[in-house]
């Protein structure tokens, strides 16, 4: 049966990871009762995913950058009297009195109440389709790295990385680390971006740090760097055996006659990540348009959304990385707890935010790249549903978004429901830009938890 506690929580926080992890633990110090919520069985999210203990790793710190961050946090979680209900997926959510939000743990319905709620729910890989991306092997940026940091196993041993962002030279640099072979990091952008904000850069020291950190280690390792480029086709068939990767023209369309094929074993690649927001904007929360074209929450300079009650932190706001999450996790949590914040606090999450800004705008994926996309090319895997289809319900059927497109083909029906093939698909039926999920189910929800809570 639904549970709730007998009086509401002051403050429930929905995610675990570098956000949620600093403004719950920071609200508990305040003095407020927090409960922090989380689909993970560990703190950490999926930035901070450690091997289970089982796995016998005996320096896990050397898979993660800024793992000092996290083993503060977690040792002041444990230390708090922070209430972490672990394994616990909160699908939807209520405004009455006081807050409700619904959540699956264990096949059960759990209810829990509070005054406020913090979504820090993170972000989700943005794919884009290429022929030959659904072959054993070509997996996404940051499943490689789960790969490693969870299981401690490599997708293959010769990997190309592609696709766009800084997550590419993270995964890269961990990729190496770990003894794969990596004959190129493709990015399709080229960094020329960057230098539009030199006084951004300046004030961000410690990324310029990360980001040499993570050349040195691919220069040692014979890795090259491929600016401007893609891989547009993947070739295989019971695995991927090569790519083909093509220059990319300032649009993002692959430029004639610049074909190069690598031999690899595996494809990581992922085109940044866009925000997971759905649990507010299924209630009505305003949205706004980053500059790399993603939904992110509308917040205030206190990180308010437009609904009473609920704060954001973290990538929620806009992609920004650990450091920019953390802060602004405690700069949230000091503002509901009423509790003064520093100026340097706010001064280290204003210079964090502006690089974020700066950071999409440089990997902002070009209208071209769908000129690397074939008629046979599935667009949305879930469903099989493959790029003749979708144009034929736009150019044939009259389609002008992406919800007619799903209505007309299936794609985004699937498991993932969008997820994968959403900012494709949008591209495809003409849409300029991503229109913010609203959904009832935040995710899948077995029909016995929701009759377990027909009395809420």
């Amino acid at each position: 049966m639904p549970t709730s506690p007998s009086e509401p929580y002051d403050l429930a926080v929905v995610g675990a990871g570098p956000a949620g992890l600093a403004a719950a633990v920071t609200a508990a110090e305040l003095g407020l009762r927090c409960v922090l919520l989380d689909a993970g069985a560990r703190p950490g999210g999926q930035y901070y995913r450690h091997p289970a203990p089982g796995l016998g790793a005996a320096h896990p710190e050397r898979l993660h950058h800024g793992w000092s961050t996290f083993t503060g946090l977690r040792d002041r979680l444990a230390a708090s009297t922070v209430t972490h209900l672990t394994g616990h997926q909160v699908w939807t959510a209520e405004r009455f009195e006081v807050w409700r939000l619904h959540a699956m743990a264990d096949e059960a319905a759990v209810v829990v109440e509070a005054r406020a709620v913090l979504l820090a729910t993170g972000a989700y890989e943005r794919q884009l389709p290429f022929p030959g991306w659904t072959l054993p092997g070509v997996v996404t940026a940051g499943g490689a790295q789960a790969m490693l940091k969870a299981g401690l196993v490599l997708p293959g041993r010769r990997i190309v990385v592609a696709g766009s962002g800084p997550l590419l030279l993270a995964a890269a640099s961990s990729l190496v680390s770990a003894g794969a072979k990596v004959p190129a990091v493709v990015e399709a952008g080229s960094y020329l971006g960057y230098a539009r904000g030199l006084g951004t850069l300046a004030a961000n020291p410690a990324k310029l740090v990360e980001g040499a950190g993570h050349g040195a280690t691919l220069l040692r390792g014979g890795v090259r760097l491929r600016r401007s480029s893609a891989v547009v086709e993947a070739h295989g068939t019971d695995r991927v055996t090569g790519v083909t990767v093509a220059k990319l023209d300032a649009e993002w369309r692959p430029v004639p006659g610049t074909e190069r094929r690598i031999d690899c074993d595996a494809v990581a690649i992922g085109h940044g990540l866009l925000p997971q927001i759905e649990l507010a904007t299924e209630l009505g929360a305003e949205t706004v348009l980053t500059a790399d074209r993603t939904v992110a929450l509308k917040v205030d300079d206190q990180l308010r959304t437009t609904l009473p009650g609920l704060w954001a932190a973290g990538e929620t706001c806009g992609v920004g990385g650990a450091d920019l999450a953390v802060a602004e996790g405690e700069l949230a949590a000091r503002v509901i707890a009423g509790a003064p914040v520093p100026t340097a606090l706010r001064r280290r999450r204003d210079r964090r935010r502006a690089f974020a800004g700066l950071m999409a705008a440089a990997h902002r994926p070009g209208p071209g790249w769908t000129d690397w996309l074939r008629p046979d090319t599935d667009v949305c895997r879930c469903e099989e549903v493959p790029v003749a289809a979708v144009r034929a319900a736009v150019e044939e059927l009259g389609a002008t978004d992406a919800r007619t497109v799903k209505l007309l083909t299936r794609a985004g029906m699937g498991w993932c429901q969008g997820r994968m093939c959403g900012p494709a698909v949008a591209c495809l039926s003409g849409s300029a830009e991503l229109r913010p999920d609203s959904r009832p189910l935040a995710c899948p929800v077995p029909l016995a938890g929701l009759a377990d809570g027909v009395d809420h």
